[in-house]
């Protein structure tokens, strides 16, 4: 499937001062759009992080929400990700999404939270996601959103949707192992190791500069980021295989 030049992203606010990007697929001609909500890590307000993979990922037919969050809040951040959660929900349709495919995603600690919330019994059936990507994550620690951490509950329990996994096998922030790690107990995870580090599987790099990632120039990254935004279209199913 040959990649469409998406629009710039629309930001809105998903609750009081805090932003959202809406990044929607050019061809919209063929109805509502699968929806992907994708949490940046830890670095506070980091949706700019992300632009490269949501706009790759746009540009395969999906509509992207990346929000704002501060995991340095009292609660690590627990309200603003379910804040922007219900917003997506609520408000996918409005996007020109589908909310009966809908993504939940999450690099590095936003991945942790990802798969904490959407694999996590309290969560209801009618408001989980079809299927959840964890991208450079570790998840034997609690999560904020949900008080567990994913990597004891899942190996006690079946996942109750579809679980993608991705990590770099140069990442030396998190290593591999740690995915490697959920990876064993869900024998039906899907799983892609890239030749990468922590920020080239999102298609940014790390510039100590600024303390921050920007969108990459490393062929390795640019390769990785594109195949994470396939792992997220293959989630959603706009890609087979």
């Amino acid at each position: 499937m040959s990649t469409t030049q998406p629009t710039a992203p629309e930001t809105v606010e998903y609750t009081q001062g805090r932003l959202m990007d809406v990044h929607r697929p050019t061809d919209g001609g063929g109805g509502p759009a699968p929806v992907v909500l994708l949490w940046h890590g830890r670095g506070a307000d980091e949706r700019d992080v992300l632009r490269p993979l949501a706009t790759e990922a746009a540009g395969l037919g999906l509509l992207v929400l990346v929000p704002d969050w501060r995991s340095d809040g009292e609660d690590g951040g627990r309200a603003e990700l379910l804040a922007s959660f219900e917003h997506a929900r609520r408000h996918a349709a409005a996007y020109g999404g589908d909310p009966e495919r809908f993504v939940l995603a999450g690099w590095s600690l936003g991945g942790r939270e990802a798969v904490a919330l959407a694999t996590h019994p309290d969560t209801p059936a009618d408001v989980r996601p079809t299927a959840v990507v964890g991208i450079a994550s570790s998840y034997v620690n609690p999560a904020c959103t949900t008080g567990d951490a994913p990597l004891k509950l899942l190996a006690d329990r079946p996942s109750p949707i579809p679980v993608w996994l991705v990590h770099g096998s140069r990442d030396e922030l998190v290593p591999a192992e740690r995915t490697l790690e959920l990876a064993r107990v869900l024998p039906d995870a899907q799983l892609l190791e890239l030749d990468s580090d922590h920020a080239g599987v999102v298609m940014t790099e790390f510039d100590p500069a600024v303390e921050r990632c920007r969108p990459a120039l490393a062929g390795h990254a640019v390769d990785a980021g594109r195949a994470t935004a396939r792992v997220l279209a293959r989630a959603a199913g706009v890609i087979n295989g």
